[in-house]
C-alpha cells in the first residue's frame, strides 16, 4: 500500500502527541490519529464542569426554595385549570424529566468523588505503614471485600484484646508495688 506524499507530509505536521503507534507496513511507520482521544476528553471535561455546575446550583437553599415557589404557583393554579389531566400532566412530566436527568448527574458526581477518595485513601496507605495489598480492593467483588473486612475487623478485636491484657497486668503491677510514703 502506498501513500500519496501529501498524507505523509500532512501526518509529519501533526502533533506527537496526537499519534499513536500503529504498526509498520511496507516500510511505512503507522500511526492512529488521537485527535477523537483528544475530543473525547474534551466532551468529558465540558460533561463534569455541567455536572459540577447542576450538582452545586441544586445543592442550594435557593434551588429548594424555588423548587418550592413552584409547586405551590401549580398547586395554587388549579382551580383555574379545573384539576384538569394536562394540568397534572405539566407537573408530571416536568418532574419525570428534570428527576431522569438528575440521576445521572448525580450518579456521575457520586462516582468521581468516591474515585477521588479511593485515590486519597490509596496514597495514604501508600505512603503509611499500612497494608499495600489494601490499594485498590474497591475492584473487587462484594464477597471479597466482605472476607478483608471480617478479617480486619478479627484483626482489630485481637489488638483490643491485647491491649486491654496489657492495661490488665499494669493495674496489677502497680497494685503490687510497694507503696512510697510520704514523709
Amino acid at each position: 500500500m502506498r501513500f500519496p506524499s501529501s498524507a505523509r507530509f500532512a501526518c509529519a505536521q501533526l502533533h506527537p502527541m496526537y499519534l499513536l503507534p500503529a504498526g509498520t507496513q511496507d516500510g511505512y511507520r503507522l500511526f492512529l490519529i488521537g485527535a477523537a482521544i483528544d475530543g473525547s476528553r474534551q466532551m468529558e471535561k465540558l460533561f463534569t464542569r455541567i455536572a459540577n455546575w447542576v450538582a452545586h446550583i441544586t445543592g442550594l437553599p435557593l434551588t429548594f426554595a424555588g423548587c418550592c415557589v413552584i409547586v405551590v404557583v401549580w398547586a395554587v393554579s388549579g382551580p383555574f385549570f379545573g384539576f384538569s389531566d394536562t394540568w397534572q400532566l405539566v407537573i408530571n412530566t416536568g418532574t419525570t424529566i428534570i428527576t431522569f436527568l438528575m440521576v445521572f448527574l448525580i450518579q456521575n458526581t457520586q462516582n468521581r468523588d468516591g474515585a477521588a477518595i479511593q485515590a486519597k485513601l490509596d496514597e495514604l496507605i501508600r505512603v503509611s505503614e499500612g497494608h499495600n495489598n489494601f490499594i485498590g480492593i474497591e475492584h473487587l467483588t462484594e464477597s471479597e471485600v466482605e472476607e478483608i473486612r471480617d478479617k480486619c475487623e478479627r484483626a482489630a478485636r485481637r489488638h483490643d484484646e491485647k491491649i486491654a491484657a496489657m492495661a490488665a497486668k499494669k493495674a496489677v503491677a502497680q497494685k503490687r508495688a510497694p507503696k512510697k510514703h510520704a514523709a
